[in-house]
């Protein structure tokens, strides 16, 4: 069994939230997330079973909040690093490949979006907007600069990009299976994902045209 902390929980909300996420995150090392209970956490943060739920709904919503919170870590790290790079395939393709390496150096998010996990996964990410949310305030500014240079679809729809983004990346760091090698990711981006972004070339000047300039 767990062991009760000798802790209480702080007065304010958010601080009493962030205790509570900690004993989770303390709990899914130890039992798995699959395995976790609201008693285990309880248990771990030195308080009742009634005062996790004072905070958080149930379960799922305590799970998808440390998820959350352990990618919202990332954001300003994340954009530093797309940000180095010029092109807006650049910033797509090594930003994309980044963040799956970084989810699947995390032990809690690449244990949840396993394939053993991902029935637990699929009813706790698709219950809510916030992982969508997230991936949109991370990229939102990438895009405008991108379609602002022009490197960018006018058409496509920021929202949209962002919904594809988190699928995509979830899927990379639950299946490490489907392509383990950087290299061949890379490749992989830069043919099918990457020209899907890019705006269509402007059409060959036709021989009437060429013949009006000389």
């Amino acid at each position: 069994m767990a062991r009760r902390s000798p802790t209480t929980l702080p007065t304010d909300a958010r601080a009493a939230k962030d205790r509570l996420m900690e004993a989770a995150e303390a709990c899914f090392d130890k039992y798995g997330v699959a395995k976790t209970t609201m008693d285990d956490i309880a248990k771990v943060a030195g308080v009742s079973r009634p005062t996790v739920y004072r905070h958080f709904d149930d379960r799922d919503s305590l799970i998808l909040a440390v998820v959350m919170r352990r990618s919202r870590q990332l954001i300003d790290r994340a954009q530093k690093f797309i940000r180095k790079h010029d092109s807006f395939e650049d910033q797509l393709v090594e930003g994309l490949i980044f963040l799956v390496d970084k989810g699947r150096k995390d032990p809690f998010v690449s244990l949840l979006v396993s394939p053993e996990s991902m029935d637990l996964a699929n009813q706790i990410l698709g219950a809510s907007t916030a992982a969508v949310d997230l991936a949109y305030e991370m990229w939102e500014p990438i895009l405008t600069a991108a379609r602002d240079r022009g490197e960018l679809r006018a058409d496509l729809d920021f929202r949209a990009i962002a919904t594809w983004i988190t699928y995509l990346i979830l899927l990379l760091v639950g299946r490490g299976d489907i392509e383990p090698d950087v290299a061949a990711q890379r490749e992989m981006l830069r043919t099918f994902v990457a020209p899907a972004f890019a705006p269509a070339p402007l059409p060959a000047p036709t021989r009437t045209a060429r013949a009006r300039k000389s």
